[in-house]
């Protein structure tokens, strides 16, 4: 195929298109020539052209009732814009040369024909920002990527053998090397769900609590029985694996137990290092053990990013890792006592498990009554600065363990919440609102309900909502009324102008809803199944939040590779074609998406 200068057909969307396709486009491209001032397209009318721009600035603008000009976006080189206009007969906008401008033309029967011809092509123009981006990745993913949506029931399972619980020891063993798995189902009639006992339980039996041969095994079996469905997928049973310390599941398909499937089944779909950062954490016997496993992270983070793994399952992965770094040293910080007579909550992105790359600590502890105080303020003074030494820098805030005001009993609890109510300033709505994240991670969790079921009941205080709703308005939106990306001298904050209102938005209509989920996706599904949520909305919010944090990542590992500490910032003039589109594309979402708690939550400009 004939190269054409400043064309480049290997990129989206034109990397929907097959080579026929692209050779086709080539060899129908003409090139044109607009001074400034020329109005390129009109709106309201038809188009014999789709225009991409080699050289020079467009204008994109609309004319109001009274004919003035309020202007939508700019567009420069590499740009495109007209399709609308080829494939619904009429311009959406005009479009006016603001420089000397010199493109590339495709005519209206050509465009018309590839639509026609290659259906992902006509989903990039036809679909919104969802059904995008899922295009875009097209070009990214790997092998690996891929195999993020593989279902669990695509594995290669081990069978679910079923055994009584009066069985012995001796059998069981023997049984294990008959039928060559590594753990064994036990049906026990006192319990309505078989319990699971693997190698290790039958071996611990034998060496460390002196279990005769022909002891049950029916003590021996762990319980509940965690489980995934067929129909979940594999690096979901990753995670579920990682956050319940064990290394194999059952697989239900429906009611019905169809198998298990252990580290080593879904290790050969992933070739990651979380199995090895988890086996360390769970042999750690020091501070400094721990952090040697929590080193792995961010080297985790890297190669799962850098092959394309979704951002949900990312975050989802990471934050479950991180919950085993705090569960493990509160496990070795605190004597046992201690331990079941407190609850360890984790706040804000971590509460939420959209934790990345490591922020400021943001725990808090809920206190049994009766508990040693000073024995407890040694404990979590220890806690935090070993987290520090892992590497979480302390909560400039001061929103940790370690302080007094994140460390109370459940009556303090509830004390504090009704202040919160009655006194809703500026630091009572970040506190709320990182507490409406929580989420344990270690200890008794029974200490935390009360204090989750208080959280739920806020829903109902519509004041009190209307005052958190509107702090999803107080930043900026960074796209400007003429479409373009504003930033300052450190760049665009992508988290101020993007992600937090989408977060704490729906955090708010979760709030308000009833729904008890703290993920920003799972809120946003359940408000959507709630009628919340329009769909379409539902789906793009998804979508703009992954767009959000990946460009945000992308970011945070540049600073980190320039030995810079990484932030919320980014250069958009630095960002590829595809990705600029995208960042206006998700910024406008953003914008929909505050005009529509406007409404729902009743605030005025």
């Amino acid at each position: 195929m004939e190269s054409l200068p400043g064309l480049d057909l290997s990129q989206p969307p034109f990397d929907l298109l097959d080579e026929a396709g692209r050779q086709r486009l080539a060899a129908r491209v003409d090139m044109g020539f607009h001074p400034r001032g020329e109005t390129i397209i009109s709106g309201g009318t038809p188009s014999e052209r789709v225009v991409v721009i080699l050289k020079g600035r467009v204008q994109a603008f609309d004319l109001d009732a009274a004919g003035h000009e309020q202007r939508f976006a700019g567009y420069g080189s590499g740009d495109l814009f007209g399709a609308w206009a080829v494939m619904a007969g009429r311009a959406r906008h005009s479009y006016r040369a603001d420089t000397d401008v010199v493109s590339y033309l495709i005519p209206a029967p050509v465009f018309r024909q590839l639509l026609a011809d290659y259906p992902a092509f006509a989903a990039w123009f036809q679909e919104g920002l969802a059904v995008k981006g899922q295009l875009a990745r097209r070009g990214r993913d790997s092998e690996l990527a891929e195999l993020m949506v593989t279902p669990v029931g695509a594995a290669e399972l081990a069978p679910a053998v079923r055994v009584p619980a009066t069985m012995s020891i001796a059998d069981a063993s023997a049984r294990l090397r008959e039928e060559r798995v590594d753990c064994l189902l036990v049906d026990d009639p006192e319990h309505p769900e078989p319990g699971v006992v693997t190698r290790t339980d039958l071996l611990d039996a034998l060496t460390r609590a002196r279990a005769p041969l022909d002891a049950p095994v029916g003590p021996l079996a762990s319980r509940p029985l965690v489980a995934q469905q067929t129909t979940d997928v594999l690096f979901q049973a990753l995670t579920t694996m990682a956050e319940s310390r064990i290394e194999r599941v059952a697989v239900r398909e429906g009611e019905a137990i169809v198998g298990t499937l252990g580290m080593a089944e879904v290790l050969a779909h992933y070739a990651s290092q979380s199995h090895l950062i988890t086996l360390r954490l769970a042999r750690a016997r020091s501070v400094g053990e721990v952090a040697e496993a929590a080193r792995g992270i961010h080297r985790l983070v890297r190669t799962l990013h850098a092959q394309g793994v979704r951002m949900p399952a990312l975050m989802e992965l990471v934050s479950a890792l991180n919950s085993r770094i705090m569960a493990r040293l509160y496990e070795l910080l605190l004597p046992p006592e201690l331990q079941r007579q407190a609850c360890l909550l984790v706040l804000g992105s971590e509460g939420r498990r959209e934790q990345l790359l490591r922020t400021d600590q943001d725990n808090a502890l809920v206190v049994a009554d009766g508990c040693d105080d000073m024995a407890l303020e040694a404990a979590m003074a220890g806690f935090s600065r070993a987290l520090g030494e892992i590497g979480y820098p302390p909560c400039p805030g001061g929103v940790m363990v370690s302080n007094p005001h994140w460390r109370m009993r459940a009556a303090q609890w509830r004390a504090r919440l009704q202040g919160w109510r009655s006194n809703y300033d500026a630091q009572a709505a970040m506190a709320l609102s990182i507490t409406l994240d929580a989420r344990p991670v270690a200890g008794d969790a029974a200490l935390f309900a009360p204090l989750d079921a208080q959280l739920q009941a806020l829903g109902g205080d519509e004041r009190l909502l209307h005052a958190m709703a509107r702090a999803a308005l107080q930043f900026d939106n960074p796209l400007s009324f003429f479409g373009q990306l504003r930033q300052d001298e450190r760049g665009l904050d992508i988290k101020r102008g993007g992600i937090f209102p989408i977060v704490h938005g729906l955090r708010c209509l979760a709030l308000q809803h009833g729904i008890g989920q703290r993920n920003s996706f799972a809120r946003c599904e359940a408000l959507v199944q709630a009628g919340a949520l329009d769909a379409p909305l539902g789906r793009d919010l998804a979508q703009t939040l992954s767009v959000l944090q990946r460009m945000r990542l992308d970011a945070q590992l540049a600073a980190l590779d320039a030995g810079e500490t990484p932030g919320n910032h980014l250069h958009p003039e630095t960002l590829r074609r595809l990705d600029r589109e995208l960042l206006r594309d998700a910024l406008r979402v953003v914008k929909a998406f505050q005009q529509h708690l406007r409404i729902a939550f009743h605030l005025g400009d």
